[in-house]
């Protein structure tokens, strides 16, 4: 399944790039879009499987944590199969810090996260006029591609963090308002993922002394323009 979404993602993006030099037209069948998107995570912690005896007193009751928001652009490619089915994948790159909360309020646990949210959906367009409102649905793998301890983390041991890339689904919605008959308008679109996280943290000599799992459910909320041809 990795290997589709990326691969799909990848074949998506390069049928469609040729196409830009066509006319715009609002029947077309690619569509670009630019929007800038908050990506709203959770990021709670869910279990922690192995805790070293060393930290076992450092660790809180009932310990919480909270993956930051950010806002970045994205680009979108959307490719119609029928009047009313397309498949759409998007590229961006989202930054987050992980801090903790309750029992950890002020942690500083995990620092620049960069993450790619490979994702691909299968859309259905409802109405063929200038105000066209969508559903989608898909899979979406997360690439974690950098991370680093936070200070906290550094505090007691931590040298080394990594986050296990992981599988999950994406469910979206939104409308494509037309704007002219050249293909251009305005996108409005709203994506709920569902999808898990691993963290383990490592000392100096890479012993792993701390595993947590973490629910983070993100909201992806995009606006921009699109551009039809």
């Amino acid at each position: 399944m990795r290997k589709f979404v990326l691969a799909a993602s990848a074949a998506m993006a390069a049928a469609m790039i040729p196409g830009a030099a066509h006319a715009g037209s609002p029947d077309g069948k690619i569509q670009i879009k630019l929007q800038g998107s908050a990506v709203l995570p959770d990021g709670k912690l869910t279990s922690i499987p192995y805790v070293d005896p060393a930290l076992v007193d450092v660790l809180p009751e009932n310990p919480n944590t909270k993956a930051d928001d950010n806002v970045v652009p994205t680009v979108v490619f959307e490719y119609f199969l029928t009047p009313n089915v397309s498949l759409e994948t998007y590229c961006c790159v989202t930054k987050h810090n992980v801090t903790g909360t309750e029992g950890l309020a002020g942690a500083q646990l995990v620092d620049d996260i960069y993450l790619i949210p490979a994702t691909v959906t299968a859309k259905y367009h409802f109405t063929e006029g200038p105000f066209k409102p969508y559903v989608g649905v898909g899979p979406t793998y997360f690439l974690y591609v950098k991370d680093k301890a936070g200070q906290t983390a550094q505090d007691l041991g931590v040298s080394d963090i990594d986050i296990d890339d992981e599988l999950g689904f994406v469910l979206q919605a939104g409308v494509d308002f037309k704007l002219n008959d050249n293909g251009l308008g305005l996108s409005v679109d709203g994506k709920k993922y569902f999808i898990d996280a691993t963290a383990h943290y490592y000392d100096a000599d890479g012993v792993e002394v701390l595993t947590t799992k973490h629910e983070l459910d993100p909201w992806v909320v995009s606006v921009g323009l699109a551009y039809r041809m």
